[in-house]
């Protein structure tokens, strides 16, 4: 095949993949290699597809089917760097799940920015004395505890956003400490035109449901302050109004059917003590029945007191 009918066939490819899928991850592929790929490729059959390719060239293709496809035109700025295309066939979670189950462990190299805080934790390591000098090199106090060394203390080798020196590099491949895991990093989703960033996937159904109701109790709020009526307030308006109507009829002998029943509760002394009874419950009527004994040990002590005065100033 010709280098001519390799390019043609790639773009017939991508543009069936956009034709075909409106979810799609746009993932960052640094520090990623072609067996790390492949094992994500493998694992997402069935799932969706990965789609590596030229910047240039996917660039391209999509300019050139901006008429037929306009909405992949919020695509372009990100195809930059070593990026690829994750095309998602049913949701979103069940291909993140297969991204985030693909992430391996890698040995910090030189030169690397550090993705997370390196720390080396305190005690007897496998090196032999002669390897001090790499600890000497970058200030780590230790000793030696049974012919290897020992540090001495926790050391916080390299901070996040740091490039990696030489020496660090050099002592975590002698400890055999891979601080890092890289994979298929998910820079954004494209859903049908629309792109957003991979923290709205983390937002539950719960917690739309509570913005939601947060929103729909603002408006209340001020539709009540402003009296102006909305959808939101009925419910309070409705409410507020039956609290006058029963204040009135409580005011007055103008009654009406559940304003009856409440000036034949208020009405009834008895009705009224059961209702308190029940409300303080069986903490509130301990508490009281405590509270008994000492109210009525009090006025022997006062008696005692009296007494005793008596007999002082007698």
């Amino acid at each position: 095949m010709s280098r001519k009918e390799k390019k043609t066939a790639y773009f017939t490819k991508l543009m069936d993949l956009f034709s075909e899928n409106s979810k799609i991850f746009i993932v960052g592929l640094d520090m990623v290699g072609s067996k790390q790929v492949q094992n994500v490729r493998l694992s997402l059959r069935g799932k969706g597809d990965v789609l590596m390719g030229k910047n240039t060239m996917i660039r391209k293709c999509i300019r050139d089917n901006l008429e037929a496809h306009p909405k992949l035109e919020v695509l372009l700025p990100w195809i930059v760097g070593n990026t690829a295309f994750v095309f998602v066939k049913n949701d979103f979670d069940s291909v993140r799940a297969v991204i985030k189950e693909n992430f391996v462990g890698a040995a910090a190299r030189a030169g690397v920015v550090a993705t997370v805080d390196v720390t080396i934790p305190k005690g007897v390591t496998s090196l032999q004395p002669t390897e001090t000098s790499f600890f000497q090199a970058l200030n780590i106090s230790t000793k030696i505890t049974k012919g290897n060394i020992e540090i001495l203390s926790d050391v916080d080798l390299i901070k996040k956003g740091r490039k990696v020196m030489p020496g660090e590099a050099a002592l975590l491949q002698k400890l055999g400490v891979k601080p890092f895991t890289y994979g298929l990093e998910i820079l954004a989703v494209y859903d049908d035109g629309s792109l957003f960033e991979p923290a709205v996937l983390d937002i539950s159904e719960a917690d739309l449901i509570a913005k939601f109701q947060s929103g729909i109790n603002n408006v209340a709020a001020i539709s009540l302050a402003a009296n102006y009526p909305t959808l939101a307030a009925v419910p309070h308006a409705f409410i507020n109004g039956y609290k006058n109507v029963l204040s009135i009829a409580l005011s007055t002998e103008y009654t009406f059917p559940l304003a009856k029943k409440v000036k034949d509760f208020l009405s009834d002394p008895e009705a009224m003590a059961r209702a308190a009874a029940a409300a303080s419950g069986p903490a509130a009527k301990g508490a009281s029945a405590a509270a008994a004994p000492v109210a009525a040990a009090e006025p022997e002590k006062e008696e005692e007191e009296e007494v005793a005065a008596f007999d002082l100033f007698d």
